[in-house]
């Protein structure tokens, strides 16, 4: 059992002292929704190894009573089942598949294309003792300089805005990806939009954004984790001529998100399918 209710977390920090992985993001979130404390180990990307005594050179790490756990999903699942007592996290072993591929999908839609948008800030905000390697590794990532990685971001933020449209559709109809209360899946995707917040210098969604409500309130979980002082607001994005919009303003519902309870509960959609007017 966790001694006086306390976990140490090995962080990956910024200057600021926020966090900038998305996978520790992760794994704090975890351990709040298990209603844990965290003794925060503070460093960067340089000198994991040293802080760890050798035990990784990847984070999150966290120990538990002189117990190491590496890994993000790993120690969700230690978490679960060492603690079952304490709210679950992943539960049905289903719902890991289902975070992977959600979580792919954003990484692939967004966190990869705003990389491109925001390497610079990435290595500028980084830890002094980092900037060389991060520049150095981000530049051999992604194939160039990192001032010339994030030229022409203007034109691809409000694409890569647009594209969220699929988290948006589940979130018109769910309070979480847990359903009535958050668990794991949110804490992954969460922790991605953290990400975001911990290096954008310039806005990536609009201030109405339909995904504002559940990030806000996934920011405020647990006495507001993800309101660190070093975190860059993400909303402000504005709509310039020849932009495609930024979210569906009047999106429709189709069988994807919506129950069939008979001809009445489908009458709009098989109207505008048919190209007729909806009678009142």
């Amino acid at each position: 059992m966790a001694e006086n209710n306390k976990i140490t977390l090995y962080d990956l920090q910024l200057e600021s002292g926020a966090t900038i992985s998305p996978f520790v993001w992760a794994i704090k979130l975890a351990l709040g929704h298990k209603g844990f404390d965290m003794d925060v180990v503070p460093g960067g990307f340089t000198g994991i190894m040293e802080r760890t005594g050798g035990k990784t050179e990847r984070l999150p790490a966290i120990v538990d009573d002189g117990e190491w756990v590496l890994d993000s999903w790993l120690i969700a699942e230690y978490l679960d089942e060492k603690y079952p007592d304490r709210p679950t996290l992943i539960g049905d072993p289903s719902i890991k598949v289902s975070a992977q591929f959600i979580e792919g999908w954003l990484w692939g839609t967004a966190v990869g294309p705003w990389m491109t948008c925001y390497v610079k800030s990435y290595r500028d905000r980084s830890l002094q003792v980092d900037h060389e390697y991060v520049t150095e590794t981000r530049a051999r990532m992604m194939g160039g300089k990192l001032e010339d990685i994030v030229v022409g971001r203007e034109d691809r933020l409000p694409q890569i805005s647009a594209n969220l449209e699929l988290l948006r559709g589940t979130l018109r109809s769910n309070d979480w990806f847990g359903g009535e209360a958050p668990n794991y899946v949110d804490h992954r995707l969460l922790g991605c939009f953290l990400w975001l917040a911990s290096v954008a210098d310039t806005p990536a969604l609009a201030s109405d954004d339909p995904l504002r409500d559940w990030l806000d309130r996934g920011f405020d979980l647990y006495g507001g984790l993800g309101r660190h002082p070093g975190l860059s607001d993400i909303f402000g994005l504005e709509q310039r001529p020849g932009d495609p919009e930024l979210f569906d303003h009047n999106p429709r519902e189709f069988g994807l998100n919506k129950r069939n309870t008979g001809p009445e509960s489908t009458r709009a959609e098989t109207a505008a399918i048919k190209g007729e007017a909806v009678n009142a």
